[in-house]
């Protein structure tokens, strides 16, 4: 059955009853951190992040202080989480960058995000949303799931799967859906066990209703 717009009327009231102030679970100060808390959060999870980004924000704070840091010593205080060389060389190198390009801050605008060491498609759109507060629809693991999943979209990769959403979605519904749909994905809609019992949307859930495998 096709997806309706009844569907997505359902599917943001239940979202919005189940989870009135979805926010986003990594720790930061302001968009520089956030944007390394994010490069860092790559197959790594958010709260393993935010034990390292802990004691790494006290010793660097800024891009300033990232940029001059020995890189040894950024790869001995994030080495807790996957990848940590290749995430330590990425984000002292994304931090040079935003002291020689852009005077230290972080831009607002998605094409020179994506310039940066590190920071992909996704990476860059929470950057924008979160920190920005830009319309965005940042599609990581539990976003791709739970979205094609549950029907809203029927895409076999994370970009067609975005597009497809920003259709589907009101502009202004983008930024909370997308921590909704996370905070799914984390505690009822589980990758190898859903927990379709207790979800708040199974009535229009095509996973549920034996539509989609």
């Amino acid at each position: 059955m096709d997806w309706t717009d009844n569907d997505t009327k359902i599917l943001l009231e239940e979202m919005r009853r189940t989870y009135p102030a979805p926010e986003c679970a990594l720790e930061f100060q302001d968009r520089f951190q956030l944007l390394i808390a994010v490069i860092l959060s790559a197959q790594t999870t958010d709260k393993q992040v935010n034990v390292v980004t802990k004691d790494l924000f006290r010793k660097y704070p800024d891009a300033a202080s990232l940029a001059a840091a020995d890189p040894a010593e950024v790869e001995e205080t994030i080495r807790r989480i996957g990848m940590y060389k290749t995430k330590a060389k990425n984000i002292t190198a994304a931090a040079r960058m935003l002291m020689e390009a852009y005077g230290g801050e972080v831009p607002e605008d998605f094409d020179e995000l994506v310039k940066l060491p590190g920071v992909g498609r996704k990476t860059a759109n929470v950057v924008l949303a979160v920190g920005c507060g830009v319309p965005a629809i940042p599609v990581d693991t539990h976003v791709f799931r739970v979205s094609n999943r549950i029907g809203i979209v029927c895409e076999k990769d994370v970009l067609k799967t975005e597009l497809a959403l920003m259709e589907r979605l009101p502009e202004d519904t983008w930024i909370d859906m997308h921590h909704a749909l996370i905070w799914h994905g984390r505690r009822i809609c589980k990758a190898r066990r859903p927990e379709c019992d207790i979800c708040p949307i199974a009535d229009i859930c095509r996973y549920t209703n034996g539509e989609k495998e």
